[in-house]
């Protein structure tokens, strides 16, 4: 067998078992599209809903705002000059776009020093944790998708600062985040019956 044979088929069959697939679904505006696609996403925020609460929709519309359910999503880089890329504007990083800092954090916390922020479970587990305790420290209903994408997105203690207010694009977003959550709510009922 040749050299180029053998080598072929060593990295086809690593390609096979490697990495997993960070494609967003097909169609993001529908949740039981998201769910019939991709039921492992499903299971995933169901089991952080019965852990910590944090409702499937809202998991849903927080995770579509942050990573567009890009499993590998990171932010963009920053530039010099215009032309020379000097590193990414933050470390988000993965579904949840959960910061270096505050994973760390929930891997000590949880004791999840495996958890990947590129695996959907652990980034609905890093979520619901998040949020869990943006409730018990800020008082936010787990229910409310914009408070908690406010917080998520200006951290607890930027969000109990009112940070948030000088910015009006922000509160747009969150806004939005919050009509997503509420689309996703109504679809998901839909698709169970």
């Amino acid at each position: 067998m040749s050299r180029f044979l053998r080598a072929s088929m060593v990295m086809l069959l690593l390609g096979s078992c490697g990495g997993g697939n960070f494609s967003a679904p097909r169609d993001l505006d529908s949740a039981c599209s998201i769910v019939r696609e991709r039921p492992q996403y499903y299971n995933a925020m169901k089991a952080t809903e019965r852990k910590w609460g944090i409702p499937v929709h809202v998991q849903m519309a927080t995770i579509y705002q942050e990573s567009k359910f890009i499993g590998d999503a990171k932010t963009p880089h920053n530039y010099m000059l215009g032309i020379i890329p000097v590193g990414r504007q933050s470390s988000a990083y993965g579904y949840s776009q959960a910061l270096d800092g505050t994973w760390e954090e929930y891997q000590r916390e949880e004791r999840r020093g495996s958890a990947r922020r590129d695996r959907i479970a652990d980034a609905t587990d890093f979520m619901g944790w998040y949020m869990d305790q943006t409730e018990k420290g800020l008082g936010i209903s787990k229910w409310d998708a914009r408070g908690h994408y406010l917080a998520y997105h200006e951290g607890r203690t930027g969000y109990a600062r009112g940070s948030y207010n000088d910015k009006p694009w922000l509160l747009v977003v969150s806004q939005k985040v919050a009509d997503r959550a509420e689309m996703y709510r109504g679809q998901l009922e839909g698709c169970r019956r």
